[in-house]
């Protein structure tokens, strides 16, 4: 096998864990970058689940893409595996990306399982917001999750309007004391 593309929309753009040999802007049509997931472990409990990063149906989604070397294949799959595929609430997909300069690839992306009991569906942001701010698990609080990935996607140049809608409310609840 030669050497393939793994696309990342969350923690893997900022600290993808394998090695690559070049990384590219790159969207994914489709499927959009969503708190659709709920955490009964990091970033909530079974009995106060938060809420973290899927690709789910619909629009598009602005990340990163890392070519690999096709002599680290097995390697790279395998961790992405363990990293990605703990609970099975994410699908190990192969879809077309559209890179920065035009290119056309194929690549490896972890998407949302609707019919995985952690799927949480397309929440409203206020309902988001809600479930975030209550939440904390063995990685710290929710909130905390949220806004870092808020500040990394800023810091590359990347908008997320939902998930800042999301921030933002939060933000405000946080400093109303509710």
């Amino acid at each position: 096998m030669g050497d393939f593309w793994v696309f990342g929309y969350g923690s893997l753009m900022w600290k993808p864990g394998f090695a690559h040999v070049e990384t590219a802007r790159a969207r994914l049509y489709g499927y959009r970058r969503a708190l659709c997931i709920h955490s009964h472990i990091h970033r909530g409990t079974p009995e106060h689940p938060g809420l973290v990063l899927g690709l789910d149906r619909g629009g598009s989604c602005l990340g990163l893409a890392f070519r690999v070397p096709g002599d680290l294949t097995d390697e790279v799959l395998a961790y992405l595996r363990a990293r990605e595929l703990v609970t099975k609430v994410y699908l190990e997909r192969r879809l077309p990306l559209r890179l920065g300069d035009g290119r056309l690839v194929e690549a490896v992306v972890y998407v949302a399982d609707r019919r995985h009991e952690q799927y949480a569906g397309a929440l409203p942001a206020a309902k988001a917001a809600e479930i975030v701010a209550g939440a904390s698990g063995q990685s710290g609080p929710n909130l905390d999750y949220v806004i870092s990935t808020v500040d990394h996607l800023r810091k590359m140049g990347i908008r997320d309007h939902w998930l800042e809608s999301v921030a933002g409310m939060i933000d405000g609840k946080t400093r109303d004391g509710g």
